[in-house]
């Protein structure tokens, strides 16, 4: 016999599978298979095929063959759901959270023209930081952030290229050749690790952020003194600068590019 409360939990605890299941996907692993899924969410076997078979058939998912992704019904969803979000309210915290795991200067940038612009930052508390505020403007080839930006918008990485490259220092790139085969890496990779490029004896390490339709808004970076960001101390933060900036894409309701 079902209690009251036994039919109350019963669909709370199948909502809670469905979260997981759908918390299973990330941009490392777009598509996936019902083994995949099982073996992330620890969900059996028997459930995982039953809830994405509705999931499916809900617009919730999308199949083709055995592999399975996040339902492109859901982008119509998000995009309403996010319509009136203000990013920032939801790039701040995030900024403050990075920052603190790393003690570094963490900003967002967004393209402006042939420019990027720092419109959202959390300092360092070190006394010893590299010069950014919110409203600095800054050449779109120089630096990990306009590596990022440029690496997902083919339209403004022509025009770009097309232009005359700044030289900043003289680590910056200023032949389009190199550019471009840069920008070719940093879009393979999935985000970008410069030194000295903008400043001299200075790191960065950046990420892509992206809307509904899955075209780049901006990037979020983490930067400070080469002494204290050494490339392996950059490298060892990939992990946790992109799990940040997948966490912002989702939370606005974005999606990867194929």
């Amino acid at each position: 016999m079902t209690t009251a409360t036994g039919s109350k939990q019963q669909p709370l605890l199948v909502l809670g599978k469905i979260t997981e299941i759908l918390d299973a996907f990330s941009f490392d692993k777009p598509t996936m298979t019902l083994g995949d899924i099982q073996q992330v969410t620890g969900i059996p076997t028997s459930t995982v095929q039953r809830l994405v078979t509705n999931l499916v058939s809900q617009g919730f998912l999308d199949r083709n063959g055995d592999g399975i992704r996040i339902g492109v019904r859901m982008a119509y969803w998000a995009a309403t759901a996010t319509k009136d979000l203000d990013v920032l309210s939801i790039v701040n915290p995030v900024l403050k959270e990075v920052r603190d795991l790393t003690t570094e200067t963490t900003c967002f940038f967004r393209p402006e023209q042939q420019y990027r612009v720092c419109i959202a930052i959390a300092e360092t508390r070190h006394a010893l930081r590299r010069d950014m505020y919110v409203g600095k403007v800054i050449p779109l080839n120089v630096g990990s952030a306009s590596r990022v930006l440029l690496a997902y918008d083919s339209e403004l990485a022509e025009r770009i290229l097309a232009g005359t490259l700044e030289s900043m220092t003289s680590d910056s790139i200023t032949e389009a050749d190199d550019l471009r085969a840069a920008l070719v890496q940093t879009r393979s990779d999935g985000y970008a690790i410069t030194t000295g490029e903008r400043e001299s004896g200075a790191s960065g390490i950046s990420a892509p952020v992206f809307d509904s339709a899955a075209d780049v808004i901006g990037a979020i970076t983490i930067s400070g003194p080469t002494v204290r960001m050494p490339e392996s101390r950059c490298e060892d933060w990939v992990e946790l600068l992109v799990s940040h900036a997948e966490q912002i894409t989702r939370t606005l309701g974005g999606r990867y590019p194929a």
